[in-house]
């Protein structure tokens, strides 16, 4: 069986309501950061203010640009509205919360999937910012955040 290369990246692998909301809330500003600086601070706006809006942007621009230039591949995007995550878009998201999180080796073990070992750490520390924003915008929307990864279950 011969697989289409270029949907790798876009291979469904979960669906927006799924997601935490700090990965949902990054997934859509990947989304939205194709249209624009603009367009990702005017959906972060609500949830964080102008001025934490504006600093979450720029920080996720910061990753979005070194992935841009120098990432392994181009990062394969759904529509803006599509319920369902691609695999890249899964794969950054999760990237930037795992950042956010203070698991900095876990993050630039991540992010080596998509750039090259010296822009480890500038992407990681960018995506760290980025995520704290979406942490804390994702907190005012009053979604609930799934269990840390290290949580007992019975």
């Amino acid at each position: 069986m011969k697989h289409d290369r270029d949907m790798v990246g876009a291979f469904p692998v979960s669906a927006m309501d799924r997601l935490p909301a700090g990965e949902a809330l990054a997934v859509r500003c990947l989304r939205a950061w194709s249209a624009g600086p603009d367009a990702m601070t005017s959906l972060l706006v609500p949830a964080l203010g102008r001025q934490a809006a504006c600093a979450c942007a720029q920080a996720f621009g910061d990753v979005m640009g070194i992935v841009q230039r120098h990432g392994r591949r181009e990062l394969i995007r759904h529509g803006a509205h599509c319920r369902c995550v691609g695999l890249d878009e899964a794969i950054l998201a999760h990237f930037v919360m795992v950042a956010a999180t203070g698991e900095r080796e876990d993050a630039m073990l991540i992010a080596s999937l998509l750039v090259e070992g010296p822009l480890l750490m500038p992407m990681s520390e960018s995506a760290r910012m980025a995520g704290l924003y979406l942490y804390q915008a994702g907190l005012r929307q009053g979604r609930d955040f799934g269990e840390p990864a290290s949580a007992t279950r019975h």
